[in-house]
């Protein structure tokens, strides 16, 4: 059941050192070590209920609004708090709404709580809608629902006569 540990014990001891490509050999210090382990998500940017910010954000990363935010906002994941409001578009991968927006928002996900209020458009990919929340403005699903480029619609007519 249990076993003698051979850490202690007199023998050969392990070799830190690797033998290189031309023979050489290298000490294993530590210094060639990376970590395999993935680096540690950032906290989300937090905008507190007492700020107002006049302006457009983008980062990467995450932001929270507990304030308020007039301009267009694009993020990773964006999360609009009770008491938040933000005027302008919003393009986040996900979106979760439990304050008010004005303006279009844009998201693969998007969820609206119980206490969310949208003025506006929403483009998503997947949506969520919680009872009691309150929405005004038109719903429209697409698969990529971040690119803001807009489609050519074909043109139709007939074709040009000058042309062999």
């Amino acid at each position: 059941m249990f076993s003698k540990s051979k850490i202690n014990e007199p023998g050969p001891k392990a070799d830190n050192t690797t033998t290189g490509a031309d023979g050489s050999k290298t000490g294993g210090t530590g210094a060639d070590y990376k970590s395999s382990a993935p680096k540690a998500k950032p906290p989300a940017s937090i905008l507190s209920a007492d700020l107002l910010i006049t302006g457009n954000l983008k980062t990467t990363g995450d932001i929270q609004v507990e304030g308020q935010v007039d301009g267009d906002i694009r993020a990773h994941l964006l999360t609009v708090g009770e008491g938040a409001t933000v005027k302008g578009e919003v393009v986040a991968d996900d979106v979760v709404v439990n304050g008010r927006v004005v303006g279009r928002v844009r998201g693969l996900k998007v969820r609206l709580t119980s206490t969310a209020r949208v003025e506006g458009d929403i483009i998503h990919k997947t949506i969520a809608i919680e009872s009691g929340a309150h929405f005004e403005g038109s719903v429209q699903r697409q698969d990529d629902p971040l690119s803001t480029g807009t489609k050519k619609m074909p043109t139709t007519g007939t074709p040009d006569a000058t042309k062999p």
